[in-house]
């Protein structure tokens, strides 16, 4: 039996805000199907040269009320960055709160706009400790 990853689905409140999260991160649009039918919007979305490993935005035109508060029961989404320190700044820099600081040089988490838990980890080995991180507190659930 053959097995092939092919996507990881969240569903988003506001997709235009949801998108700019997660091009902060570095994801481009893969693909999208919008389905009048249906009345939703799927939109791929993958690390550039990673278009086999998207998360799909699920978004319902006519709202979503049935979306928890607080979608811990996800789990998280986890991306490999080039330097996370660098990456945390830039997240910071366009609004996003960082929940858990990379104090190890290693593992930062944030939220995106619809609370699903991401987990970037440092490529390597953990930077040095440095500041604002390593002195920096959590910030809410992660």
């Amino acid at each position: 039996m053959g097995l092939t990853y092919l996507h990881t689905m969240v569903r988003v409140k506001d997709l235009e805000a949801s998108m700019n999260f997660y091009a902060l991160l570095g994801l481009k649009e893969t693909r999208r199907w919008d389905n009048e039918a249906g009345r939703f919007t799927l939109v791929f979305m993958a690390p550039p040269g990673q278009e086999e490993c998207p998360v799909e935005l699920t978004y319902n035109w006519d709202g979503d009320d049935s979306l928890p508060d607080d979608s811990r029961h996800f789990g998280h989404l986890a991306y490999q960055v080039d330097n996370i320190y660098e990456t945390c700044q830039h997240l910071m820099d366009n609004g996003i709160t960082i929940n858990r600081p990379p104090r190890d040089g290693y593992m930062a988490f944030v939220r995106s706009p619809d609370n699903i838990s991401i987990e970037l980890l440092q490529q390597g080995d953990h930077l040095p400790p440095a500041e604002p991180w390593a002195s920096m507190e959590n910030v809410g659930q992660w």
